[in-house]
């Protein structure tokens, strides 16, 4: 990648932008896998384990306080009411509930016998756990233990709530502790991440983008906010972020390529995709091109299998395991798809 101006004006993006050989660590959530997700508990988790970035969910509730929560209602999923039992069904929405109502239910574990709670065996199974409101979370980044916490604050898009509105109830807060110089906005409404440059121009912006035909991931809902038409983008989303003025773009992962990255890169533009969580999904990725890895892989007498070297992956076979590797290539089904 070029140097990035990005970069060297906003330090915090270092936090979430990666680095050939090095794995960055970030709270998807607080640790969703092992604590529960957008609590004040799971925050706690992630700094005692020296993970120095996170992500997490903002709405604002009716009396227009931010609160840290990913879906715009109560998910009967992670949600029990004052008497410990799970909702029935989802609802009420978070726009229409004051921060003291939403104090009423617990939302320290997930129900394993749902679809969703499957997905979260391990995750810990706690009470008397309430959504946080978002300066909880900022008070814990000005603690001793916090203050090299970086943030990427996903501002939810609430059609009945004004753009306006929500993200000067954000930035307040963020400004109040003094703490813009390690946030990041992040969004799915592209307008309101336009909103967010007129109000808050000291903090980058981080643009999440998702295609039509990948909305069937079974770990998120489809998203309910304003996402922009890509079909308008002649091919380009990056070209289209960049003269946005964004500073980030944060696809998702089954949409992105090596020539996507690339294209990005050389717009000095830093990529952070989302969210992997099978470990299928996982594999090895390498800066050589599939000609230059097979020489590489011949040398140290591994086992080659070109399972998928038309698509730019290679299949290596060692002695009590296989490996997929993912090389640099030109993706040309997926390029037309874009155009």
């Amino acid at each position: 990648m070029k140097d990035s101006p990005h970069l060297q004006n906003f330090p915090q993006l270092n936090a979430f932008h990666g680095k050939p050989g090095f794995i960055s660590l970030i709270g998807h959530r607080g640790a969703r896998g092992l604590m529960p997700e957008n609590t004040i508990e799971g925050f706690e988790y992630i700094l005692d384990n020296d993970i120095i970035a996170i992500e997490f969910d903002v709405l604002l509730t009716k009396d227009e306080i931010p609160v840290i929560t990913h879906d715009f209602y109560l998910s009967k999923a992670i949600t029990r009411n004052s008497e410990g039992n799970w909702l029935s069904k989802d609802g009420p929405r978070i726009s229409d509930l004051t921060s003291s109502q939403l104090e009423m239910f617990d939302v320290g574990g997930v129900d394993k016998s749902s679809a969703y709670g499957r997905l979260y065996l391990e995750q810990a199974f706690l009470s008397d756990v309430r959504i946080p409101k978002l300066t909880d979370l900022l008070d814990l980044a000005c603690l001793p233990k916090g203050q090299n916490l970086f943030l990427l604050l996903e501002i939810k898009s609430e059609p009945s709530v004004k753009k306006s509105t929500v993200i000067e109830n954000i930035v307040f807060e963020i400004e109040k502790r003094s703490l813009s110089s390690r946030t990041v906005l992040h969004s799915f409404d592209w307008e309101l991440l336009e909103e967010c440059n007129r109000l808050a121009p000291n903090m980058p912006r981080s643009y999440l983008s998702q295609l039509p035909e990948s909305l069937d991931d079974p770990y998120d809902k489809p998203s309910e906010e304003i996402s922009p038409d890509f079909s308008s983008f002649n091919g380009s989303i990056p070209e289209a972020i960049e003269a946005a003025g964004g500073h980030l773009w944060c696809p998702y992962f089954k949409d992105l390529t090596a020539d996507l990255v690339a294209e990005a890169h050389n717009l000095g533009l830093p990529v952070c995709t989302w969210t992997v969580n099978e470990i299928e999904d996982i594999d090895i990725a390498t800066i050589f091109t599939p000609e230059e890895l097979k020489k590489k892989l011949d040398v140290s007498n591994f086992r080659i299998i070109d399972t998928g070297i038309d698509h730019g992956s290679v299949t290596v076979v060692t002695k009590n395991n296989k490996f997929e590797l993912t090389t640099l290539r030109k993706d040309i089904k997926t390029l037309e798809k874009m155009i």
